[in-house]
């Protein structure tokens, strides 16, 4: 399934999300914490760019969803100097979904009905706010735009089904599903209550995300649209 150069690749990206979880924790290793965190993102950049060759929509907006991402990734670095940092991210991150959803758009089969995965993304969104309502004050409109987005991002991802070869539809789809589990975790680490090593499954489920999608994207048969 993997190329020789996915494969060393594979191997980079874990040592990479390995350092940001070790240094992600320790103060004595802060600078290279500012380091690890945002190479997730710059090495999946690289890969993409390396990889998918052909100058196209999706290379386009794959490319900016992940500078989108990269952005993020640095404005939350500095949210204890500045707590406006995070909405900052949060504007980012969001920036990336709609990019995804343009990318995922440009794949969709026009035969499958988006219903029944609204439904099931929809009745867990409705899980989740409930937890997380009371806390979120001013967030409130910002934060459900944001989960109205990432529910779109993955409604999106279904629906390449059968318009993609099957990997690339399972990589991408499941990384969509890692990317509302990533935000969940955070969501609620942030609005409801500190969880348990939320630190590090943050960490893990968002470059679990990210790579499947990326992986997914470059093993698309739509690299000519």
């Amino acid at each position: 399934m993997l190329t020789a150069t996915e494969k060393q690749f594979t191997i980079l990206f874990l040592i990479i999300v390995f350092l940001e979880l070790v240094t992600s924790s320790s103060l004595s290793l802060t600078y290279t914490h500012y380091i690890a965190k945002p190479a997730i993102v710059a090495s999946l950049i690289f890969l993409f760019v390396k990889t998918f060759h052909s100058r196209s929509y999706i290379r386009f907006f794959t490319i900016t969803a992940l500078i989108f991402a990269l952005i993020g990734d640095i404005l939350l670095m500095f949210v204890h100097i500045w707590e406006h940092y995070f909405t900052l991210g949060l504007v980012a991150f969001l920036l990336a979904h709609v990019m995804y959803i343009l990318v995922f758009l440009k794949q969709r089969n026009s035969k499958i009905s988006p219903f029944r995965c609204i439904v099931i993304l929809f009745l867990y969104a409705m899980v989740l706010f409930y937890y997380l309502h009371t806390g979120l004050g001013d967030m409130l409109i910002p934060v459900v735009i944001y989960m109205l987005v990432i529910l779109t991002m993955a409604t999106t991802a279904f629906l390449r089904k059968e318009k993609v070869n099957t990997v690339s539809f399972k990589l991408v789809f499941t990384g969509s599903i890692f990317f509302m589990l990533s935000d969940s975790i955070l969501a609620l680490d942030k609005f409801y209550k500190p969880m348990p090593f939320s630190n590090i499954s943050i960490i893990i489920t968002y470059a679990i995300a990210q790579y499947l999608i990326v992986l997914g994207i470059i093993k698309s048969k739509c690299n000519n649209t």
